[in-house]
């Protein structure tokens, strides 16, 4: 991995010994900015056979998205997208987006989190909403904007921040680094960015909510304490609320319910807090890149300057095609059954899991659709993430190595001693079918080839 390009290390002691690579940077004044981790483990994948041809005969239970297909009591897929086409639509789009889409998200945040009576003299207008093309698109838009401050990140956290924090000069990013025994427990996360904010006068924060990879939330009164800590500190949340549907309640009455520091904000245009979300992963259509950013006013105006030259703004007829499927009864629908399915799915993989030695969850996950799988207590080597990956490549089953969420801008710190290093992230976000394929054959068989191996070892 750390000869790919673009991912060697600075630390170049013992700690990672490398390899003089000649053939990495070759055009003049170009550097690589180093692939997510995701993007490395597909790219390993298909040196292993993987193609998308043949995807049926594997279980990705690394992708980061979730299944398009059909499910269970949900609205129709759409698949032919009905929308008032006329040759408007193939001009380009605003950079801040359609206007009518952003409407429809103003009024969805409104009518699903801002419907209490305090709540009614601050509401979203289509002028807090930018329409961008992916979430990736959305964050660089807004690292593009972020000045010469110190910016705060999570460890662990999602892949793509590394590539964000890294690419963009301006900022400077500050490590959080939260150790395994803290993950469950987020009022500790809260405990310690209220230090961080005043002991290293931080300006901006950046962290998913819910959490990926670790399948937790930050929701209720500590959510509200974040969003309170924005306000009075004059610091910057900026949280990726993409799977702020997919909570697992443990009432039946709670299906349904969502999350989103918007129900938080007091004044929306004043409260100094960035969501990012789309249809990418509450409405399963991880293709159609059409994301958005809510905030401030004021922020909405910096983000259409930055699009003007980062990406161009998002698909004009994709937009209009996304207008009816953020009604308020088409949401409620794909809402209850999103979360039926998928807690459904998480309950299966998690008992499937829990059958075979030596793999311990630590942290059952309440959100997300991701299980971070602690590997400590199988026999080395296969107790560490990356050997336990290119192990599971061999069955055709792929996974995502825990390291790659140790987020580490211009790979400044040195990770020997990474507290992600023994982790897994599994995806539960494919068909269950192809988590059946996985669980049965894939993690048995090579788990039991290699504790029978070690045992064998060890008695010779």
């Amino acid at each position: 991995y750390r000869q790919a390009p673009g991912h060697r290390s600075k630390h170049v002691s013992a700690v990672f010994p490398q390899t003089v690579n000649p053939n990495e940077e070759t055009v003049p004044g170009i550097q690589h900015p180093g692939s997510t981790g995701v993007i490395y483990c597909s790219d390993r994948a298909q040196a292993n056979g993987f193609s998308y041809d043949c995807s049926h005969e594997w279980s990705n239970l690394g992708q980061g998205a979730p299944e398009v297909g059909r499910i269970p009591d949900a609205p129709e897929r759409p698949i032919k997208p009905e929308y008032d086409y006329s040759d408007a639509a193939l001009e380009y789009a605003p950079t801040t987006g359609v206007k009518a889409l952003r409407e429809a998200v103003a009024r969805l945040y409104n009518t699903t989190y801002r419907k209490s009576p305090e709540k009614a003299s601050s509401q979203y207008t289509y002028e807090n909403v930018c329409i961008v093309p992916g979430g990736r698109a959305g964050l660089s838009r807004i690292a593009a904007v972020i000045g010469d401050v110190y910016c705060s990140y999570q460890v662990p956290d999602y892949t793509a921040y590394d590539q964000m924090l890294s690419a963009f000069k301006r900022l400077v990013p500050v490590p959080t680094a939260l150790e395994p025994e803290v993950w469950p427990f987020l009022t500790l996360i809260m405990d310690k960015l209220q230090k961080d904010i005043h002991s290293q006068g931080l300006s901006v924060i950046v962290l998913s909510n819910p959490r990926n990879p670790t399948g937790q939330v930050i929701q209720g009164k500590d959510l509200k304490e974040l969003v309170d800590t924005a306000r009075k500190s004059s610091v910057t949340v900026v949280l990726d609320e993409f799977y702020s549907w997919y909570i697992y309640h443990d009432h039946k009455g709670d299906i349904g319910k969502s999350i989103s520091s918007a129900e938080y904000i007091d004044d929306v245009n004043k409260d100094p807090v960035i969501i990012i979300d789309g249809l990418t992963k509450n409405w399963r259509l991880p293709g159609w890149r059409v994301c958005w950013v809510v905030g401030p006013k004021n922020l909405i105006t910096a983000l259409s300057q930055s699009g003007s030259f980062l990406d161009g703004g998002a698909c004009h007829p994709l937009q209009l095609a996304a207008i009816p499927l953020l009604n308020e009864e088409h949401v409620r629908k794909e809402k209850n059954a999103l979360q039926m399915h998928f807690k459904h799915k998480r309950d299966h993989v998690l008992e499937r899991l829990s059958s075979i030695e030596g793999l311990e969850i630590k942290i059952p996950p309440v959100a997300t659709f991701y299980i971070w799988l602690n590997l400590e207590g199988l026999p080395y080597p296969i107790n560490n993430g990356l050997t336990f990956f290119e192990a599971l490549l061999k069955e055709k089953t792929i996974v995502i190595p825990g390291i790659f969420f140790d987020i580490n801008p211009a790979h400044r710190r040195n990770l020997f001693n990474s507290p992600c290093h023994h982790f897994v992230r599994l995806s539960f976000g494919p068909p269950l079918q192809d988590l059946d394929k996985g669980m049965h054959v894939s993690f048995r068989s090579r788990v039991h080839v290699f504790i029978d191996f070690t045992v064998a070892h060890n008695r010779n």
